[in-house]
């Protein structure tokens, strides 16, 4: 038998016997399935996607975790794909970007089906998964950094965050005098907003505390605020992905995730992703995670500290005494892993659609208004890269976390962190965002009793 080849396939040199052998070319699925968005193939994706929104618009999806997950999951994968293929945008926070703000406009326009939305708030409210993935990260990027770094890691923040902080408000000011706005407003209504900590944890109380004193309503104040934290949270996202872009092309600047440079890098233990991964670890991990949120809860009446706040203070005092087996601080790190980068596309997308109102969002545009908006921001992105260095910490990074201090809670910080690909250093920006903005809500409080 003699054979041939032809077009890099083989080919019998008689015409009849060819004919009775099998076509080995490969089918239209198997090419169709070399095509991957993220690591799905096109084809199972495009199934995926179909039966979620047939189910959708048939009533047939469920208003709970599951429908929830399978939506935002569905949704993450393309936006996420396409924020990292958007040339420009793709190095500086692209996925991030997409997946929170095509969400929030689709809602915003009326374009978000109504079955999928109410999968995706119960999900993310009802069902608190954003919950489990911040306890996830916070607990598990803890206990799977270097005691040493944790230590004074949380010790030297606070001077690049203060130092930012007094130059946000400062600039803040000075750019809305520039602006024509009172300094008053500006203070109260602008610059207090942004570092506030977030709707719940800063609006609101705000409110509350303002409607005393200034003669409003809570819900005119809430409306007058609100265009503050979400231009502030854009710029932080934007900057946050900007400083992960610059971290790249310059590296001295950055330490690819460390906060403190503590002079002996090169003696550290191996980090724990350069370990096999372990299911029956990662169980403990996430039994430990839920664990330690529950107690920071438990504890959060009696010491009247929040209880996301108690969890950290918990884990990190676990982490520094070292009496938790290295063994479980590698499965909740693993967690951790896991959590990070199969979840995050799908909770931004989560947290687009249902914390960023889009039309308050475009409302707010006037240039004067988001020109201290911004300069707010960058003034604490700045400071906090400036003075990083002088304190011998890594200036991305540390900036990266002061800049959390301008979003939306711990909604932002996980926003923030995936703009930056700095999703570690989650412990670090939860303390900036809740303290921080707590100190805030405290002070603006104050200072509208005695100057409102």
């Amino acid at each position: 038998m003699v054979f041939g080849i032809l077009n890099g396939r083989v080919r019998a040199s008689n015409p009849e016997l060819e004919n009775t052998l099998p076509d080995t070319s490969p089918s239209l699925w198997s090419r169709a399935s070399r095509l991957e968005l993220g690591v799905l193939p096109v084809p199972v994706f495009l199934c995926a996607a179909v039966i979620v929104v047939i189910a959708g618009y048939a009533g047939r999806l469920t208003a709970d975790l599951i429908g929830g997950l399978a939506v935002m999951m569905v949704a993450g994968v393309v936006l996420d794909w396409a924020g990292r293929n958007v040339p420009i945008l793709r190095n500086i926070g692209g996925p991030a970007i997409f997946c929170l703000f095509v969400p929030a406009a689709l809602v915003g326009y009326g374009l978000f089906q109504p079955q999928m939305l109410a999968a995706v708030t119960a999900a993310i409210k009802t069902d608190n998964l954003l919950y489990l993935y911040i306890a996830s990260l916070v607990v598990g990027s803890i206990l799977g950094i270097d005691h040493r770094v944790l230590g004074t890691g949380f010790l030297r923040m606070l001077v690049p965050f203060l130092a930012g902080t007094v130059m946000a408000v400062v600039v803040g000011l000075g750019v809305g005098a520039l602006m024509g706005f009172e300094l008053k407003h500006t203070f109260f209504y602008i610059v207090t907003p942004i570092l506030g900590g977030g709707i719940g944890e800063g609006i609101l109380p705000l409110s509350i505390a303002y409607a005393q004193t200034a003669g409003k309503s809570q819900a005119d104040l809430i409306a007058l605020m609100i265009p503050a934290a979400l231009i502030g949270n854009v710029v932080a996202i934007l900057s946050a992905g900007t400083l992960g872009w610059f971290g790249e092309r310059h590296p001295r600047f950055s330490g690819k995730g460390r906060l403190v440079k503590l002079g002996d890098e090169l003696d550290l233990k191996p980090e724990p992703e350069e370990q096999a991964y372990d299911l029956k670890l990662m169980g403990a991990g996430l039994l430990i995670i839920c664990v330690m949120f529950t107690f920071g809860g438990l504890l959060a009446p009696i010491t009247g500290i929040s209880g996301p706040v108690m969890m950290i203070v918990l884990t990190a005092a676990l982490k520094l005494t070292r009496v938790m087996p290295e063994r479980m601080e590698l499965g909740c790190y693993q967690m951790y892993r896991f959590v990070a980068v199969n979840l995050t596309p799908a909770v931004l997308v989560g947290l687009g659609a249902i914390f960023i109102s889009w039309n308050q969002l475009v409302a707010s545009l006037s240039p004067g208004y988001f020109v201290v908006c911004a300069a707010t921001v960058l003034a604490l992105v700045s400071t906090a890269f400036l003075t990083g260095q002088m304190m011998k910490m890594y200036p991305v990074e540390t900036a990266v976390v002061t800049v959390c201090h301008s979003g939306l809670g711990g909604t932002g910080d996980v926003a923030i962190l995936s703009a930056a690909n700095r999703m570690n250093l989650m412990p670090f920006s939860q303390m900036v965002t809740r303290l921080g903005g707590a100190g805030m809500v405290v002070l603006a409080s104050l200072l509208m009793h005695h100057f409102g």
